[in-house]
């Protein structure tokens, strides 16, 4: 069946506000419930492994409970990156969350995975801050994955209206700019998702759900144009 990773920060700490943090829970259960939906196995994985630290649970939202439900033992204990065999997932989603700022970009084996899906025929996306994750992602000839491609993210209005610009360690659409991505966004806090060929990004939460449509769109492209995602690489 085929394998999708949603990838997931260790980080819970807000800076030196005092405040948690971790990975954005909708951002995992939305699209987690359009991955299955298709036909899709759907992995998880964190930085350190273990239990990953969450932000944004609304008790009201009976999705988010539902996965938080059903996923508990998986997400209770997740591999580490480190861990992980590429060659398993046609696609790789690095899940927002404000944590994600803080061990995403670090990560060299996340990094490593998500270059060797891409290079294999294989789908990259990230949604809100989970691009994090995208910014240090080199490919073979050592050119950014993100260089030349539309990608979008958190903007850096929305980072100023939610008071958090001089907490987050780097502004993430101006690193984004600097590795040379073609940075696109729609109004603040409203869907806005993107597919350059392989790579999909998408805005903030409301975007989550859209970002796995797409990503599911371009492994369908992929299958159409060679019976699977997957290519060889030389």
């Amino acid at each position: 069946m085929p394998k999708i990773l949603l990838a997931l920060t260790s980080h819970g700490e807000l800076g030196d506000t005092g405040r948690t943090t971790g990975f954005y829970v909708p951002e995992a259960a939305h699209p987690y419930r359009v991955f299955t939906e298709a036909g899709y196995e759907v992995s998880f994985a964190s930085v350190k492994g273990g239990e990953p630290p969450r932000d944004g649970v609304d008790p009201g939202d009976e999705e988010i409970t539902r996965f938080l439900t059903e996923q508990a033992d998986r997400l209770a204990s997740t591999p580490a990156a480190g861990e992980l065999d590429p060659a398993e997932y046609r696609a790789v989603l690095f899940v927002g969350g404000h944590g994600t700022m803080w061990d995403f970009p670090g990560s060299e084996e996340f990094a490593r995975l998500a270059a060797a899906v891409y290079e294999s025929g294989g789908v990259v996306a990230g949604v809100c801050h989970g691009p994090a994750g995208l910014v240090n992602v080199r490919l073979g000839d050592g050119t950014y994955l993100v260089d030349g491609k539309e990608v979008s993210a958190f903007t850096n209005e929305e980072e100023d209206a939610v008071g958090l610009s001089a907490v987050v360690p780097f502004s993430l659409e101006t690193r984004l700019r600097e590795r040379g991505a073609r940075f696109t966004k729609g109004p603040d806090f409203a869907e806005h998702a993107v597919a350059d060929g392989r790579l999909v990004t998408g805005q903030n939460p409301a975007s989550a759900a859209r970002v796995a449509e797409l990503v599911i769109a371009e492994l369908e492209r992929a299958s159409d144009l060679g019976g699977d995602a997957r290519v060889p690489v030389a």
